[in-house]
């Protein structure tokens, strides 16, 4: 038999609290879970900081991706006998949909930022250089791990198959709606995902939704708004991350300085440092590293190095308040000048964090990230735009929020000695 239509003698199952169980009887899906590149999202958690602000969000891209391959899993088994669909597919769409997260970085998008990384891209490159997962989906044939790598880049022709990883309603987005809610202990990410894979149907290019199910898909819409404001954008989350990026701003500040040494090599981060990140140094680097390196850092004798880490380790994080870019763009350039008059570095300590969001979007062709909309199938046979059915998703279609926040560590303003200087940068913070 072909490797590629290998089944386990008998069929594993992960317990888990979302799914209730994950089924796998491919042999192809179980050797990818048991690859090092796939085990090593155990160590990389989902939601970055957010457990210095929900305690629970302790969960990891591992636990992610499994659920995600199990709601794949689950469609192809309502879409096997369907028109529309060819089941050939099948094993591509359950690697895919494992795969997808697999180039996260540690605390993945603080750390993309910093050293102008990109996450897509190594998940592609894991998938097609000299990896284990690479050897076992060229077992299934020598094209197939193009093939993987172009249904998670959105490359892929069928974009029937790329709409099940990747689209407003999507594999992706029905997994960690529900378990972030879980893990962070929040009510805002539960619908009835049931509901929807009950009423998906294929099409030619896209999956779109019997007419019948609008009500859960617009639960599902208002799940995700919620959810981006409540949780991933929360505003103590976001201080965690400023102080994060920064650690990483200044420890690579620190080592392109030539008349600094650290007191241990930090070898782990060279490359990262250097911009010249190999795979095999980015496979390396995970959350325990980083947190290793952290505690080292603590005890740097540069003492914004050592501050930066210590606030971080023992969650003594920036105030913040309200602000607006464009009419307090002065407020703003005076805070800075204060900040150095008073010995506080405001490339460290005075950071604007920006955070926006569009929970949906009609079709905008030409666009950049252009999106594809979620169709209604009617019962006469024909397609409906969400937005142009649903009240609900109307109102919300097309409109993009953004939140701006300044952050400060207000423990250092209050050491000011100079209490003119002090009271000037109280008075335009709280002003």
């Amino acid at each position: 038999m072909e490797y590629k239509d290998q089944q386990l003698t008998e069929e594993k199952v992960f317990k888990d609290p979302v799914h209730r169980y994950i089924h796998v009887r491919d042999r192809v899906i179980w050797d990818l879970i048991a690859a090092p590149e796939f085990q090593r999202l155990r160590r990389v958690k989902q939601l970055g900081t957010t457990n210095l602000t929900f305690h629970g969000a302790e969960h990891s891209r591992f636990n992610h991706s499994l659920g995600v391959y199990e709601i794949v899993r689950r469609i192809m088994m309502n879409f096997q006998d369907r028109v529309n669909w060819d089941n050939e597919d099948r094993l591509l769409c359950l690697c895919a949909a494992l795969l997808h997260d697999l180039g996260h970085g540690p605390f993945s998008h603080s750390f993309e930022k910093v050293f102008k990384l990109d996450h897509e891209k190594f998940t592609q490159r894991i998938i097609l250089e000299e990896t284990t997962v690479n050897d076992i989906l060229n077992k299934v044939s020598p094209n197939f791990a193009q093939k993987v790598a172009d249904v998670i880049a959105k490359t892929y022709p069928d974009k029937l198959v790329v709409s099940l990883i990747s689209s407003q309603i999507d594999a992706d987005r029905m997994d960690y709606l529900q378990r972030d809610a879980y893990f962070t202990g929040v009510s805002y990410g539960h619908f009835d995902m049931e509901r929807i894979l009950r009423v998906m149907r294929p099409m030619d290019d896209q999956v779109v939704i019997k007419s019948t199910g609008m009500h859960a898909v617009e639960d599902y819409i208002m799940s995700r708004y919620q959810m981006y404001w409540q949780v991933y954008f929360h505003p103590v989350t976001r201080s965690a991350e400023v102080i994060l990026s920064k650690i990483f701003q200044r420890a690579k500040y620190l080592y392109e300085d030539d008349s600094y040494t650290f007191k241990l090599k930090p070898t782990h981060f060279i490359s990262f440092f250097s911009g010249g990140v190999d795979l095999q140094d980015y496979l390396k680097i995970d959350e325990m590293i980083v947190y290793y390196y952290f505690q080292l850092w603590q005890e740097e004798n540069d003492e914004i190095l050592a501050d930066l880490c210590e606030r971080f380790i023992n969650r003594r994080l920036f105030k913040y308040v309200e602000y607006n870019p464009d009419p307090q763009i002065n407020a703003g350039m005076e805070l800075y000048q204060l900040f150095n008059d008073a010995g506080i570095n405001p490339d460290y300590y005075l950071v604007v964090d920006s955070s926006s969001d569009l929970p949906y979007d009609f079709y905008r062709p030409g666009e950049e990230e252009e999106r594809l909309p979620i169709h209604l199938l009617m019962p006469d046979g024909g397609l409906k735009e969400l937005s142009r059915h649903s009240d609900i998703v109307e109102s919300i279609s097309g409109k993009k929020r953004t939140d701006h926040k300044l952050y400060f560590p207000k423990d250092r303003i209050q050491e000011i000695e100079d209490e003119t200087l002090k009271q000037r940068i109280i008075d335009i913070l709280y002003g």
